[in-house]
C-alpha cells in the first residue's frame, strides 16, 4: 500500500527540537490520523517533523503524495496550526482591540467573502469544479451568512472557520488541524466533522487531527497515534486506542500539596463592598447594520458565579469587552461596575486593576518570546508586555501561581516554545497572580488535555 509519509529513525537536524526518542511512523493511503496526549507530551513538534518545519537527519522522511503533481510540501500538506485561530502571524488587520472599534471599519476593510475568495484565487485555477467545491464547503460549514462581516468583527469561532474553509481551497494531500473544535459551538462542530468526512471520503484529502481529548476523536479517524513525554506511540486503529481510554469525565487526582497551596493564600479584604459588581441597563451595541446586542440588562451580584453560553457570534465576546473596558461603545451605555457608573472619571486602568481576564484576543496578542514568568508578572500590569521590573515579592506570587497551573521549571522557558496548552495555563496564571476581585475567563480551556480542563 501507497505510503504517504514515511519516517524511520527520524532525528531533527537542530537538538533543541528532539525527541526523546527517535520517530518512526507512516500514513498511509486512506488512512486518517488523530494525534493525541497531555499538553506539553510533543504533539506539535511532531506535527512540525511532518511538515518539514523541523528537518531530519540523513533521509530519514520520505513522501509519496501521488497522484498530486505538486512540487512541494507546503503544497500537498497544509497545517491549521493553534495560532492561526486568532489570525496568524501576518494578519496585520488584527490587534487586540480592533474587533471593539468601529472607527476601524472603512471601504477597504476584508470581509469572510473578500478574504475567502483571494485564498480561492490563491490556490488554483478557476474551473467549475472549484467553484463547486467552494460552494459545497460555503453550505456545509454555514458559512454563507458570514460573507458579508468584516473580518475584525468575527468571534473566534467564526474566524476559525474562516481559517480552516481557506486552507481547504487548495485541495492538499493531507490536512493537517491543530485542535479543530477550539472555539466552535454545538453546530459548528457537526458541520467540521461532517465537512472533513466528506473531503475524506469524496475529495482524496486526508486528515490528521491534533486532540487533548478522546471525545474529540470523531468517528471518521481510523487510526490514533498518542504521543507523550517527547516520544511518539505506535499506531493503532481506533477501537484499540478506544478501548484502553478512561472517560474523560474520570475525577482529577489533584495533589494534596495543590488543594493545602490554596488554603494557605492570604484572605484579601474587597476593596469594593459594593452588592452589584457589574450592572447593565439597556445595553445595545452596532456595528455597521449588526446589532450585537440589544436592550440588554443584566446584572451580577457580589458572590454570584456566572457562565455565559451561546453560539458563535451570539455576542458573548462582546459583552464580556463591555465590563473589561476593551469595547469604547461601552462609554455611550448604562454600565456600572463597582457601584461605579461608566465614565464617572475612572481610567480604564482603574477599572482593569480590579479584573483578571483570560480570552482567545489576549492569547493572540502575545507574539514575543518572553520567559513565561514575565507573562504571568504582566498581569500585575494589565499589560500584554511587561515594562516594569517587578519586585521580588511580585515575582514570587508568580512563581506560586505558576506552581498552582503545574508549570514549575518552566518559568524561563519562552512563551512560544511552550505548547498552546501551556500558553493557556500560563494566561490563567496571569489572571489569578493579583488576586482580583472579578475573575473574567473567555473559553479558558482551550487546548488543555482532560487533566488540566479538570484541575
Amino acid at each position: 500500500m501507497q505510503r504517504i509519509i514515511d519516517i524511520k529513525n527520524g532525528v531533527t537536524r537542530m537538538p533543541e527540537w528532539r525527541m526523546a526518542q527517535p520517530v518512526n511512523f507512516e500514513l498511509l493511503d486512506g488512512e486518517n490520523i488523530a494525534i493525541t496526549g497531555p499538553n506539553g507530551g510533543g504533539k506539535s513538534m511532531f506535527v512540525d517533523i511532518i511538515t518539514g518545519k523541523h528537518p531530519l537527519l540523513g533521509d530519514s522522511i520520505k513522501y509519496d503524495f501521488t497522484p498530486s503533481t505538486k512540487e512541494y510540501i507546503s503544497d500537498n500538506i497544509k497545517y491549521v496550526c493553534f495560532k492561526d485561530t486568532y489570525g496568524g502571524d501576518n494578519d496585520s488587520t488584527y490587534y487586540l482591540q480592533q474587533r471593539w472599534n468601529q472607527t476601524e471599519i472603512d471601504p477597504e476593510t476584508a470581509t469572510v467573502g473578500s478574504r475567502l475568495e483571494a485564498a480561492y484565487q490563491a490556490a488554483g485555477d478557476d474551473t467549475e469544479e472549484r467553484r463547486h467545491l467552494q460552494q459545497h464547503i460555503y453550505e456545509l460549514f454555514g458559512l454563507e451568512p458570514l460573507l458579508d462581516k468584516y473580518v475584525i468583527l468575527l468571534s473566534s469561532g467564526e474566524l476559525r472557520k474562516l481559517v480552516i474553509a481557506s486552507s481547504i481551497f487548495s485541495q492538499p494531500r493531507l490536512l493537517i488541524i491543530d485542535n479543530p473544535y477550539i472555539g466552535l459551538d454545538k453546530e459548528a462542530r457537526e458541520q467540521l466533522t461532517n465537512l472533513l468526512q466528506i473531503l475524506s471520503t469524496e475529495h482524496g484529502i486526508q486528515i490528521m487531527l491534533v486532540v487533548n481529548r478522546t471525545k474529540d476523536i470523531p468517528e471518521f479517524v481510523s487510526h490514533v497515534v498518542e504521543v507523550s513525554g517527547m516520544t511518539v506511540g505506535r499506531k493503532m486503529t481506533r477501537s484499540e486506542y478506544m478501548a484502553q481510554q478512561q472517560p474523560d469525565d474520570t475525577p482529577a487526582n489533584i495533589p494534596d500539596n495543590w488543594r493545602q497551596m490554596i488554603e494557605e493564600l492570604p484572605y484579601k479584604e474587597e476593596e469594593y463592598n459594593a452588592q452589584r459588581v457589574v450592572d447593565m441597563h439597556k445595553v445595545c451595541i452596532r456595528y455597521g447594520e449588526r446589532t450585537i446586542l440589544k436592550d440588554l440588562d443584566w446584572t451580577v451580584n457580589n458572590g454570584e458565579r456566572w457562565a455565559l453560553s451561546g453560539q458563535n457570534g451570539a455576542g458573548k465576546s462582546t459583552l464580556l469587552s463591555l465590563v473589561c473596558a476593551d469595547n469604547p461603545q461601552s462609554y455611550a451605555c448604562d454600565i456600572a461596575l463597582f457601584g461605579n457608573p461608566r465614565g464617572s472619571g475612572e481610567s480604564i486602568w482603574d477599572i482593569k486593576k480590579h479584573i483578571g481576564y483570560v480570552s482567545p484576543e489576549l492569547h493572540r496578542s502575545y507574539q514575543r518570546d518572553l520567559p513565561a514568568i514575565r507573562i504571568v508578572a504582566s498581569g500585575l500590569m494589565d499589560s500584554v508586555g511587561l515594562y516594569v521590573k517587578p519586585k521580588d515579592e511580585d515575582m514570587d506570587k508568580c512563581r506560586f501561581w505558576m506552581k498552582v497551573f503545574g508549570l514549575k521549571g518552566l518559568e524561563e522557558r519562552g512563551f512560544l516554545k511552550l505548547s498552546s496548552g501551556e500558553q493557556r495555563l500560563v494566561l490563567l496564571a496571569r489572571a489569578f497572580v493579583k488576586d482580583p476581585e472579578l475573575l473574567i475567563l473567555d473559553e479558558p480551556l482551550h487546548g488543555l488535555d482532560n487533566y488540566n480542563r479538570r484541575l
